[in-house]
């Protein structure tokens, strides 16, 4: 009676096992998977749940009765050497879906093997090629260290070494040329304290008594957009927290002081503005009668390059877009200002625009990896938010001759070679070491 009861206690534990298995009879990415990872093929053999079924049943010398309640048995044959599985009438290869799922594992490590000889970076050249590092210019200033587009943030990108200065120009409502990249006050200012009817107002319908009446930092301070304001000293965090709205006027003269570049857009104001068609003549006038610097430092963007030609023809013309060599050079274009995607294309042509002296300059590079990849691709200067990361940078990060590249990567894949080779091995030792303890206890036992 005992006997009979533990017979049927293991034909359900059997049977349990078997319903369990079965849960993995559509995913065969789960038994790919543990190969790939473990070399364990058969971890995830199982029965076959219906007639006809794709089966891989461990394969032993004395193979139990099935007392699940199923009623099959498991016949094991062999055919050429080749362990088969005979269920419900159907014979399958064991070693079929193994050869298959091994040979798919070493197509994809053929194929990582080879995918660096098909990899392309600028960096990867001679150090002896490589040009100077590009020139930083800092975007709105230093917005890391202080407000954006305030004059502490680009007298902060000054003190970083930046050698130019980008911002944003827009003409108030009585013409007096401010910097504001926003179309409206609500992000940089406390426009909702001093005006709360005037929140989502066009920042180009203030007069500038009323821009100067704002407060233009202590958002920086609660904010925090770059998570840099820790850094800030107390003094630095005083000075953050009452600055005003700059304007053009006090940009330049900085500018001038420190004789940096200055690469500015400038927006056109809304219908209805009093300067809406002499924004152009309103500006040049600030840059030729109200500040020292020279027209030349000075890179103004724009689509009416025609008309600011004609007001002052030192003024040095700027493009965000690639245009054809002749009609950079027919309008006076002396410098593209393109977003940094542009690198590829940039290095291509980059010979053609410095034989007409004309530069490139990419926008935003803020990161060291990035900015090294402009440097090996012999980018003049870039528009950052991190002058005073990027201008400690010595050399470009992963630069490296093309002998160091392959030998780097040889190394590897040797490497990477024999790991796999060693876990081949080891799994294979271990299964026979398992397959002679299943031997000599079923001798055991007979």
């Amino acid at each position: 009676m005992a006997s009979t009861l533990s017979r049927l206690q293991l034909g359900q534990t059997r049977g349990l096992r078997a319903k369990l298995l079965r849960r993995y009879e559509h995913q065969p990415l789960v038994s790919c998977l543990a190969g790939l990872y473990g070399c364990r093929w058969r971890r995830y053999e199982r029965s076959c749940a219906q007639p006809g079924d794709c089966c891989c049943n461990k394969v032993s010398q004395n193979p139990p009765l099935d007392t699940s309640g199923s009623g099959s048995v498991h016949l094991y044959e062999s055919c050429g050497g080749v362990k088969l599985i005979k269920k419900s009438g159907v014979c399958v290869c064991v070693s079929v879906r193994r050869c298959l799922i091994t040979g798919a594992y070493l197509a994809v490590l053929f194929a990582l093997y080879l995918v660096p000889l098909g990899l392309y970076s600028p960096c990867i050249k001679e150090k002896r090629t490589l040009g100077p590092a590009p020139a930083l210019i800092g975007h709105r200033g230093a917005p890391m260290l202080a407000p954006e587009n305030t004059l502490m943030s680009f007298e902060k990108a000054v003190e970083a070494g930046s050698k130019g200065l980008e911002t944003d120009v827009t003409i108030s409502f009585d013409g007096v040329p401010f910097l504001m990249h926003d179309r409206t006050l609500r992000r940089t200012t406390n426009v909702h304290e001093v005006f709360p009817n005037r929140t989502d107002a066009l920042a180009a319908m203030f007069t500038w008594a009323e821009l100067e009446s704002l407060n233009a930092g202590a958002w920086f301070l609660s904010h925090n957009p770059f998570g840099t304001t820790g850094s800030l000293g107390a003094e630095e965090r005083r000075q953050a927290a009452n600055q005003s709205v700059c304007s053009l006027q006090a940009f330049l003269q900085l500018a001038a002081q420190t004789d940096k570049l200055v690469i500015f857009d400038l927006y056109r104001p809304p219908r209805g503005h009093p300067y809406r068609d002499t924004w152009i003549q309103r500006t040049l006038e600030v840059i030729q009668n109200e500040s020292s610097i020279q027209s030349s430092q000075v890179r103004p963007a724009t689509d009416l390059r025609d008309l600011v030609q004609e007001i002052d023809p030192e003024l040095q013309q700027t493009s965000g877009s690639r245009l054809p060599l002749e009609e950079l050079q027919s309008n006076n274009i002396v410098k593209l200002n393109l977003h940094y995607s542009s690198m590829s294309a940039e290095l291509i042509r980059s010979l053609e625009y410095e034989a007409v002296n004309i530069t490139t300059n990419l926008y935003v590079i803020s990161q060291p990896w990035l900015y090294s990849l402009a440097w090996c691709s012999g980018v003049h200067s870039v528009t950052t938010n991190s002058p005073q990361l990027l201008s400690i940078m010595s050399s470009p990060m992963f630069l490296m001759s093309p002998d160091e590249y392959n030998l780097m990567w040889i190394l590897t894949d040797l490497l990477s070679l024999m790991l796999i080779v060693i876990i081949f091995v080891f799994h294979r030792l271990k299964k026979k070491k398992n397959l002679s303890s299943i031997s000599t206890l079923n001798k055991v036992k007979m």
